[in-house]
Parts: structure tokens; C-alpha cells; sequence
């Protein structure tokens, strides 16, 4: 179930108050349905992080996507044992991004497009590690072969790759990717890991390999 705070301690004190109450009663649902959180923070980290010690023990699992925030942002975060920090363009903006995303582990890291927006933009200091490039047309002379210029697709997902692939000095993308995979499923499709999953991933990349 998806939730977060945004910006909470701009706001006057009486809509804070409020804005957190009704944040901690999404752990309550979320304990109640047995769902994992699929969570928001965005320059509210201290009232994130307190709220989240508070609840921790009422989800089973989760991630903070779209993770915009500092060093020490990231550290608090890598304290919650069950929650894993989303990478996606937005998070891969300027140098200072690309360093706090080297240091969060591998394996709490689970990447995302938030399509149809945050894409890798040009300007972007994450623009240097990517290698794969789509064709792209303006929305009124949509071609099926090309993504929409201008808008984040699915298929970006692999920039995003990259990016983090290089920020952390790896080389073999494709087992990567295999980690991040599992990353989300162990929050959101626990049944998926299981050798059945593993065997169609290998022999993707065997088929990856004899073309």
C-alpha cells in the first residue's frame, strides 16, 4: 500500500500534527491487511524515520521510493532491517545524488522509472554511465517502435540500471539486475523467489547469449 510524507515540517504545526496522524495510521491498515509498504518521503525525514520506529514492528516489509534524500537521510533509513531505498532518475540528478547512491548496499537497493515522470534527463550526472538509448517521437506522431518523447517509460528502467551499475563500480549488469529483482521480490512477490524463478532468469540470459 502506498503512503509518505512530504515536506511535513513546512507546514503550520496543527496540518503537521495532522498530516502525521494519518501517516501512522497507514501502518495500522497495513498491519491489518498484511500488505508491504510502498512509501513516499520526501524532505521529511525526521518525522518520517520517528513515525516508521514507532510502527516498525506493524509491516513486514517496504521500500522508500523515489529517494531524493542526503547521506544521513539514507543511513536512517538503512537502520529499518525491512526496508529497501527506490532509485530512480529523480534520484540520480547531480554528483551529491550519485554519492549517496553508492552507499547504499546492493542488496537494499531496488530500482524504478516512477513513469511517466523522473526520467534521466541530459543535464543529469547520472546521463554518464547510461548505454542504451530508445528512439523517441513527440506524442502527436506516435510510432509504436519509438517511446514518447518527453515521457519516462517502462523500458527506461534499464538506464536507471546502468546508472547504478556504474556508480557502484560493477561490470556484470545482467547478475545485477538478477539482485534486483530479488530485492522486490522479497517485498513484493515472495512467492516468485523460488527456483522456478531462477530457472526462467538463466535461461533468459543463455538465450541473451546464442543470438
Amino acid at each position: 500500500m502506498r503512503t509518505g510524507l512530504r515536506q511535513a515540517s513546512l507546514l503550520p504545526i496543527r496540518d503537521s500534527e495532522k498530516v502525521c496522524r494519518y501517516f501512522e495510521k497507514q501502518f495500522e491498515l497495513a498491519d491489518a491487511i498484511k500488505l508491504p509498504m510502498f512509501l513516499h518521503m520526501r524532505a521529511a525525514a525526521e518525522d518520517f524515520c520517528e513515525i516508521l520506529e514507532l510502527n516498525k514492528h506493524r509491516f513486514r516489509a517496504g521500500v522508500a521510493h523515489s529517494f531524493t534524500g542526503s547521506a544521513e537521510d539514507r543511513d536512517r533509513l538503512l537502520l529499518f532491517s525491512n526496508l529497501f531505498i527506490g532509485v530512480n532518475g529523480c534520484s540520480l540528478k547531480s554528483a551529491e545524488n550519485l554519492e549517496v547512491v553508492r552507499g547504499i548496499p546492493i542488496d537494499r537497493i531496488m530500482i524504478e522509472t516512477d513513469s511517466p515522470y523522473c526520467e534521466i534527463k541530459s543535464t543529469h550526472a547520472g546521463m554518464g554511465f547510461v548505454n542504451s538509448l530508445w528512439p523517441s517521437k513527440k506524442k502527436e506522431k506516435y510510432d509504436q517502435e519509438c517511446i514518447v518523447k518527453g515521457r519516462n517509460e517502462p523500458c527506461l528502467v534499464r538506464e536507471v540500471l546502468e546508472v547504478v551499475s556504474g556508480c557502484h563500480g560493477l561490470e556484470d549488469i545482467d547478475h545485477l539486475s538478477e539482485i534486483f529483482y530479488h530485492n522486490t521480490c522479497r517485498v513484493f512477490f515472495p512467492h516468485d523467489l523460488d527456483s522456478a524463478a531462477d530457472a526462467l532468469l538463466a535461461s533468459g540470459h543463455d538465450t541473451k547469449r546464442s543470438n
